[in-house]
């Protein structure tokens, strides 16, 4: 019975809470920044905090890769119709665009992927993945999570948003391409800016990192067949061989980003797949390699893939074997760099400073199809840590004892509701500034 009585009182505390306006005075804009902290109080309250665990832990049973995500997009549309909130479906195949406010300009978009990866979870609990051979290893469950607790709380406030606030879940985020299938489809008009996260296992909970421009790399994929002349082992003059030719090519390959690349402009060539041969002593007819190459600028990028190109086929030359380069552009494509606008920075560190720690970071190589999105809008991605260093270590992204700290959930959800519906109010005053009224 204490726990009736406990649980209607935080019953009635919520929505006291969630009576007060967002905006007590709409025409000041720190006033409306500093405001936006009850947002992480409503994020935290058990009602909300217990919701978006479930719908998390929902997803990571059944992981979904990349435009399989049937389900997850199902669940989804299901919250968002118990929540009263208009969307459009299928966007890119499994792909849901939701919208709270107005209907009206100004737009601002929030972003969650939706896909899990190819791998065997080794996590031991509860609500480990019932699908073998899939894990949701690089917390997109959180993602969709955080973001339809976002639009939980916005659509309780939706009375008081100045414009629309768009939700995008995407799919294929992992090599898919989905965000590009997103711009595709066209859904994604007058956009004024848009804003995405990812969980951090590194960076303690409370805290975020991003910064200023470049913030992931672009990246790209290639694969090369090196033809040769299969024999025997004991009379190599007999044969063409291109586990040498294949040798020379990939230490070739490095020297590209060692002796041409400034040293001040980060690039990354790796080679991750070697295949040839099936015998001690029998040379093969054929190996294949494949690796990944990457960059900030596409400038560089554009020079890398030119480059490894010429590198593998003139190296396969020299040991008179012949090779030809597939990019994998219709499988994979190329990825841009994740490239954050300077303007939404400053924004992004007076509002989420008012919710979190705020830290500069250092780019990192790895990619992100948000940048998809930042090719067309103005876009800004940041890093939500999630770890307690008091409870235990987290496993970084991919592995398969990859977690997440669902305590970091109402982090998410607030600086989501936070930034689009501060960045609303923003672009009003804009122009109610520009356009004043005339006595």
């Amino acid at each position: 019975m204490g726990f009736f009585f406990k649980w209607v009182n935080l019953f009635i505390v919520f929505n006291l809470v969630a009576a007060i306006p967002i905006f007590s005075d709409s025409s000041s804009s720190s006033n409306a920044i500093a405001t936006t902290s009850k947002f992480l109080d409503l994020a935290k309250d058990r009602r909300v905090f217990d919701w978006m665990v479930g719908v998390r832990r929902k997803i990571h049973e059944n992981p979904e890769l990349g435009y399989e995500e049937f389900e997850t997009s199902k669940l989804i549309r299901a919250e968002l119709d118990k929540l009263g909130i208009s969307y459009k479906y299928p966007v890119a195949i499994t792909g849901v665009i939701g919208f709270i406010g107005t209907g009206l300009a100004p737009f601002v978009a929030l972003r969650a992927d939706m896909d899990a990866l190819p791998v065997q979870e080794m996590v031991e609990w509860e609500h480990k993945s019932k699908v073998p051979g899939k894990m949701h290893a690089c917390g997109h469950d959180a993602h969709v999570a955080m973001l339809l607790g976002a639009a939980k709380i916005l659509k309780e406030h939706e009375n008081e948003l100045r414009g629309t606030v768009v939700l995008v879940f995407q799919p294929a985020e992992e090599g898919g391409g989905g965000a590009k299938k997103i711009l595709d489809a066209g859904v994604l008009e007058n956009i004024s800016a848009i804003f995405g996260l990812h969980i951090a296992p590194n960076f303690p909970i409370g805290e975020v990192g991003s910064r200023s421009g470049p913030i992931f790399a672009g990246s790209g994929f290639f694969e090369a067949t090196i033809n040769g002349r299969g024999g025997h082992a004991a009379i190599p003059q007999h044969s063409i061989d291109p586990i040498l030719a294949a040798s020379n090519v990939i230490v070739s390959l490095q020297h590209i980003v060692s002796r041409e690349a400034d040293p001040l402009d980060s690039q990354v060539v790796t080679v991750g797949k070697f295949q040839g041969g099936g015998a001690f002593n029998v040379i093969p007819d054929s190996v294949t390699i494949g690796g990944t190459f990457r960059a900030f600028s596409k400038e560089s990028f554009m020079q890398l893939r030119q480059r490894i190109e010429q590198v593998i086929t003139g190296q396969a030359g020299v040991q008179r074997c012949n090779a030809t380069v597939n990019f994998l552009d219709e499988e994979k494509g190329f990825f841009p760099p994740t490239v954050n606008n300077g303007d939404l920075h400053e924004f992004f560190k007076s509002v989420g400073g008012s919710l979190v720690g705020v830290n500069d970071m250092q780019p990192l190589m790895g990619s992100e199809d948000f940048a998809f999105y930042q090719e067309v809008f103005p876009g800004y991605f940041f890093l939500l840590g999630m770890e307690d260093a008091s409870i235990e270590r987290l496993k970084s992204p991919h592995s398969p004892y990859f977690k997440i700290n669902e305590d970091a959930l109402p982090y998410g959800a607030a600086l989501h509701a936070s930034l689009a519906t501060t960045y609303l109010l923003k672009l009003n005053q804009q122009v109610e500034a520009k356009h004043p009224d005339e006595l």
